[in-house]
């Protein structure tokens, strides 16, 4: 006669991490995963031979930051977006303060005061004031939904986004200010700001721009410094001092170009590996992963880039809450304009700001702070699985 043993009822506690493991968006985590390894792999080939003697000085730091990134991403999934909604305020009294100290103890490096250094890493406070911006804008209009039709709301966003920005700004960091008020509009568009608002902080915006590059200069008011403009302005002109102002997208085209259909391999790869195109493991990255590996290598760093942000994108519609699908949404926003304006400059479409390329160009502060973004978008993910939506 066979004796039925009783099993013992599942911990609560496994039963939970169980239930949250499987509700993890693994694509996403696959996709991701796949284009930092593909990341590691370029910047190994296109700085092997920037540090005499040492070809993996550049990718042995790198693989630090990633798994650095990995832990954040990890603690980022574990913890409840709801929390950071709670201590909105103090997020962003960190993103001023964090911004604000790098003019005291910040290093300047041609010209600019972005990074504070701690040992060999290099710490640039206006990435993570990216993922704080977005937490607390997202936070300070979920609060306020029910008045989200009111100018004061608003008006107050923008004032309250505009302060990090504008101290971003005159680090200076133009492309990094860029992405700050992208994801104000974001977040304004998704809490569902009346389109005559939106419309006016559109055309406010363009007017900006023209009186930065043009009206004010023109009477003798310059905002910007001259390399700015020739950067921002010298997309549209790349022939006109190739020598000078143009030399580096002129740089860039070629790379991109010579790179054919299937690239000139490692060894082949002249302007990378001569030197001639400029900063080719943080803001070029593209052009040298084109030039090495032709069109058919950088398509596929495209669509995986394209999977993160289709996932994204998936993940603002399964979001439990308005808080959270604005946080999804200012984070998927933020990483497009990055690979868009990043790829972009290297082609000649968009003008040079110094926007890095995410998970693929050289820099901790980056990595890291993609990762986290990473996080809080599984975090969302499973929240949103969790309460039944999808």
């Amino acid at each position: 006669m066979a004796v039925r043993v009783a099993q013992a009822p599942a911990r609560p506690e496994a039963v939970q991490v169980g239930a949250f493991l499987r509700h993890l968006d693994f694509l996403l985590l696959a996709a991701v995963a796949a284009l930092v390894s593909y990341g590691l792999l370029v910047l190994s080939a296109v700085t092997r031979d920037d540090v005499p003697g040492d070809p993996d000085y550049y990718v042995a730091r790198q693989g630090l930051y990633v798994a650095i990134g990995v832990i954040a991403l990890a603690f980022m999934t574990a913890v409840n977006p709801s929390v950071y909604r709670r201590y909105r305020n103090a997020l962003y009294v960190s993103a001023i303060s964090l911004t604000a100290v790098v003019f005291v103890i910040g290093s300047a490096i041609r010209g600019s005061k972005r990074w504070i250094e701690i040992g060999f890493f290099r710490f640039q406070p206006s990435e993570l004031g990216k993922v704080l911006l977005i937490l607390f804008l997202a936070a300070f209009l979920a609060d306020r939904a029910k008045r989200i039709g009111e100018s004061k709301t608003t008006m107050t966003a923008v004032g309250l986004a505009a302060l990090p920005a504008v101290l971003v700004f005159l680090e200076p960091d133009f492309g990094t200010a860029l992405v700050y008020f992208v994801i104000l509009g974001v977040c304004l568009f998704l809490a569902g700001t009346p389109w005559r608002h939106l419309g006016a902080l559109a055309g406010t915006a363009v007017a900006g721009a023209v009186a930065l590059l043009w009206l004010l200069p023109s009477v003798g008011v310059e905002i910007l410094r001259p390399y700015q403009v020739d950067r921002l302005t010298g997309f549209l002109n790349p022939d006109a001092d190739p020598s000078g102002s143009t030399y580096n997208i002129t740089q860039s085209i070629m790379a991109v170009g010579s790179g054919g259909l299937d690239g000139r391999g490692v060894g082949g790869a002249t302007q990378t590996n001569l030197n001639y195109l400029p900063e080719h493991a943080t803001d070029f990255v593209f052009s040298s992963l084109a030039e090495q590996r032709g069109f058919m290598g950088a398509a596929i760093l495209l669509l995986l880039y394209a999977l993160i942000v289709w996932r994204g994108v998936k993940i603002i519609a399964l979001a439990p809450d308005l808080f959270s699908a604005m946080v999804a949404g200012g984070i998927v926003c933020a990483l497009l304009l990055q690979i868009f304006v990043n790829v972009g400059m290297t082609i000649g479409i968009a003008p040079i700001t110094g926007i890095p390329l995410p998970l693929v160009s050289y820099g901790g502060s980056s990595m890291i702070t993609t990762m986290m973004m990473i996080g809080l978008l599984e975090a969302i993910h499973v929240r949103g699985r969790l309460a039944g939506r999808g």
